[in-house]
C-alpha cells in the first residue's frame, strides 16, 4: 500500500439507494475535474448480469461479497466513486476506500427516500425476506456513520446545493488532512 497525496485522494459516495450517489457523484466531478465510477456499474461489467440477477442467483450475503471483492479491488485517484446502497456491509472494501478516498455519506431520510424509490427489487436493493424500506434504513445507518469521513445532509436540497456543499467539504477536507 502507497500513501496518496492528499489532491490524489478519491471522493467515495455511500448512502442508501435513491439518494443521488450517481448523479450527485457524476456533477461532482465535472467540478472537480475528477474521473467517475460507478461500483455498480463495475460489478455488472465484471459478471456480465445486472444487479437483481446476481442477487437472485448468489443471495444477499452472495452478492454482498460480490460488492466487497469488487470494491476492494478498485485502484483509483482523482475519481468519485459511487458505491452501491450495500457497500457498507463489505468491512474489508469500506477500508480500503477509506485509505483511497474521502468517504462521504449523503444522508436523506425515510419519507424522502420512499418519494424517490420505485420497486427496490428492480433495483437491485438487497432486502432480507421481511425487511422494509424502514428497517434497511435503520439498519444501514449506523454503518454508514461509521464509514463516513463527512455526512452531507441532502433533505430538501437542490443538486446543485448538495454538489456544492459536497466539493467544499471534500476540499476542505483534504486541506486540513494535507498537513497530518
Amino acid at each position: 500500500m502507497y500513501s496518496m497525496k492528499a489532491e490524489e485522494k478519491n471522493l467515495i459516495l455511500i448512502g442508501m439507494p435513491g439518494v443521488g450517489k450517481s448523479t450527485v457523484g457524476v456533477v461532482a466531478a465535472k467540478r472537480l475535474g475528477f474521473g467517475f465510477t460507478d461500483s455498480d456499474l463495475l460489478i455488472q461489467d465484471k459478471y456480465g448480469k445486472l444487479l437483481h440477477e446476481l442477487i437472485e442467483e448468489n443471495g444477499i450475503e452472495g452478492f454482498w461479497k460480490i460488492e466487497n471483492d469488487v470494491n476492494a479491488a478498485i485502484q483509483k485517484s482523482k475519481t468519485v466513486i459511487a458505491t452501491g446502497g450495500s457497500a457498507c456491509y463489505g468491512e474489508e472494501a469500506m477500508k480500503h476506500l477509506g485509505e483511497i478516498g474521502v468517504i462521504v455519506y449523503l444522508k436523506l431520510g425515510y419519507e424522502s427516500l420512499c418519494e424517490r424509490l420505485g420497486d427496490l427489487n428492480a433495483r437491485g436493493v438487497t432486502l432480507r425476506p421481511g425487511q422494509d424500506l424502514y428497517g434497511l434504513l435503520e439498519e444501514r445507518t449506523p454503518l454508514y456513520e461509521k464509514y463516513a469521513h463527512i455526512t452531507i445532509d441532502c433533505e430538501g436540497k437542490q443538486l446543485r446545493e448538495v454538489v456544492h456543499e459536497l466539493c467544499d467539504a471534500y476540499l476542505d477536507y483534504i486541506g486540513k488532512t494535507e498537513s497530518i
